[in-house]
Formats: structure tokens, sequence, C-alpha cells
């Protein structure tokens, strides 16, 4: 279980640092009118504040730190049901993502709904699982 917490929180630190440069940055896109296309799915006025940004960034840290410690991959802080319910509130956040974003954002750019369907949702549904047996079965 640890292996899975560790991959799973990993990844969410990942897209969780992803998350704050792009508070600052469009990287890794040339522009800003590219990232809103592929990463967003609208146009450059339509992007989410630098503090939105910065918000998923924080709750997406927080989301790693609960599945890294309630998989043991980190020391435990505060009571163990709240780390429990933490990391099942991660798990039912990304599976709702990943399973319902492709038919909630059709709204968006053709690029944007393609990545979506092929890499974006699958990240979100697998990340999902993999929280939700960290949840089940961890410490």
């Amino acid at each position: 279980m640890r292996s899975t917490a560790v991959a799973v929180a990993g990844a969410l630190a990942a897209v969780g640092g992803l998350h704050a440069l792009w508070a600052r940055s469009p990287w890794p896109c040339r522009s800003r009118a590219e990232f809103a296309d592929l990463v967003v799915g609208t146009t450059p006025e339509h992007l989410p504040s630098p503090a939105a940004c910065l918000g998923v960034a924080g709750l997406l840290g927080t989301g790693a730190y609960l599945v890294a410690a309630r998989g043991g991959a980190l020391p435990a802080t505060g009571p163990r049901w709240l780390r429990t319910a933490g990391t099942a509130g991660v798990a039912t956040v990304l599976l709702a993502r990943g399973l319902a974003g492709p038919r909630l954002l059709t709204d968006r750019t053709p690029r944007f709904v393609r990545l979506d369907r092929h890499l974006y949702a699958p990240l979100c549904t697998a990340l999902g699982t993999g929280a939700a047996l960290v949840a089940a079965r961890g410490r």
C-alpha cells in the first residue's frame, strides 16, 4: 500500500506544483492563448486567476499529504479518522473529475476535449482509484 500512496501522492504533488507555476506562467505552453486552449479549454480572457491556481495547488498539496500519511509514506499527524476521511475525499473528487469530466466539459475547445478524454480524465481516474485503495487499506 505504501508504494501506491507514494505514487499517488507524488503525482498529486507534481500536479500541485504545476498549478502553482501556472499562477505566474503558461509553461510548458509558449503563450497564454495556447495554455488556455490546451490546459483549460477556453480563451485567455477566461483563464482562472492566479489566486485560483494557488488555491488548487494548495488543495493538491494537502491531498498529497493525506494520501502519503494514510499510506504510511509520511509521518501521520492528527486523528486517524481525519486522514481516512480526507483520503476518501481526495479519491471521490478525482474519480468524479475523471469519470464525469469528459461528459461535462464538452463545451471546451476541441484540443482540450481530446486531451481530456485521452490524458486528463484517465489520469484523474487512475489517481482517484489509487487514493481510494489507500483510503480503504492504509494505516
